[in-house]
């Protein structure tokens, strides 16, 4: 291909570009764009900010102006959304849409050849109805500070939550805290950051408190009505990559080791994993023959409606044609997999034993990367 075509990856849900050294497509740029050279594709990959928690219809029109900003013209369009960035791209380009931005959507979606979605939660995820109201937006209050408090702490992102946990348990009811507790903890977190950091920091925790409205749009009742509306693009082919975490088992937490934040993390996964196993089989799409063979294919046999990543069932995540089927929790495919040969910023931050490496990864962003060879 002599054309030079433009790769956007969107981030998902608490979604950022970049938070000081914390980057949300960890090692995945530089991979995908090394597969699709190797493939003879001219290609400029580029990540996007979005609003981390905002409505699926406020994050696509973001999307779309940042689109409009580093690749003008008609060149041929890919996307890869990462969770909620999935449903996100799938608004954007869905024929007649109306967003709330001046750019030339239907334009945008006539140039987009594929739109590849990795774990994102198609049919909804039940850990979205339980998150909603008050209780929601204290959790996602004490998710911001973890981790404003992880990129204070530096090298292991969430190293910090121990501190912070002992903190936070010494006050009397979590739920019933006043907005000003958080932001006195929102003030001494920022103050060991210098001017400029705070300043986007700030910006990125006063979008979060602001607008939650995607919450409640990612539930299996609320996806159920986004597909009855979403409608795919003609002439843009959908392929998905669907993920699978290790069921918690009982004595799990004696196999990950002595390290306190390994066991830490583990007992969250274990938590959440239990919380996304209850997804209505109702809500969930029906299977065509070739996504029938590609799961078996990939994991031996259909994975029931409770099997999940940890934060989103495996068959919520089949869109389209499944172009990879990978054994990892929910943030092993952006780099966030355990590494001891990665670094000191290459940190396992859900430790699932899941068995996700670095051969792995590279398998991953190497279909995808023919897919959108392929499609282009």
């Amino acid at each position: 291909m002599s054309e030079l075509h433009h790769v956007v990856l969107v981030p998902g849900f608490f979604g950022f570009l970049n938070l000081g050294e914390l980057t949300y497509f960890s090692r995945v740029c530089e991979q995908l764009q090394l597969r699709l050279e190797q493939l003879g594709v001219r290609a400029e990959v580029r990540a996007v900010g979005t609003l981390p928690t905002a409505s699926l219809r406020s994050r696509a029109a973001t999307l779309a102006e940042a689109v409009r900003q580093f690749a003008p013209g008609d060149g041929p369009l890919h996307f890869v959304g990462h969770s909620s960035g999935g449903l996100d791209i799938r608004l954007l380009v869905t024929p007649s849409v109306s967003l709330p931005t001046d750019v030339d959507v239907a334009a945008l979606g006539a140039r987009t050849r594929s739109v590849v979605t990795v774990a994102t939660p198609h049919y909804g995820t039940p850990l979205a109805s339980l998150a909603t109201g008050v209780l929601g937006q204290k959790l996602l209050q004490v998710l911001s500070l973890v981790t404003l408090w992880g990129l204070r702490a530096g090298k292991r992102p969430l190293r910090g939550a121990v501190r912070l946990g002992q903190w936070l348990v010494r006050l009397d009811d979590l739920v019933g805290l006043g907005g000003r507790v958080f932001e006195q903890l929102y003030e001494q977190v920022l103050a060991d950051f210098d001017d400029e950091r705070s300043e986007s920091l700030e910006r990125f925790l006063g979008h979060v408190r602001g607008d939650q409205a995607l919450l409640p749009q990612i539930t299996p009742d609320s996806l159920d009505l986004f597909n009855s509306s979403a409608e795919d693009r003609s002439g843009t082919q959908y392929g998905c990559v669907v993920t699978r975490a290790k069921p918690p088992q009982v004595f799990g937490s004696l196999r990950v080791g002595l390290d306190p934040m390994a066991q830490l993390t583990h007992s969250l996964y274990q938590a959440l994993y239990r919380l996304t196993s209850a997804m209505p089989p109702g809500r969930l799409g029906p299977l065509s023959d070739a996504q029938v063979e590609a799961l078996v294919s990939g994991y031996g046999k259909v994975p029931a409606p409770s099997a999940n990543d940890g934060m989103v069932p495996t068959r919520s995540q089949i869109w389209g044609e499944i172009i990879h089927v990978a054994r990892a929790d929910h943030l092993d495919v952006m780099g966030y997999y355990g590494d001891p040969e990665g670094g000191a910023s290459h940190v396992d931050w859900l430790v699932t034993r899941s068995g996700f490496d670095r051969t792995r990864f590279r398998a991953l962003w190497g279909a995808v990367a023919r897919y959108i060879a392929q499609a282009g």
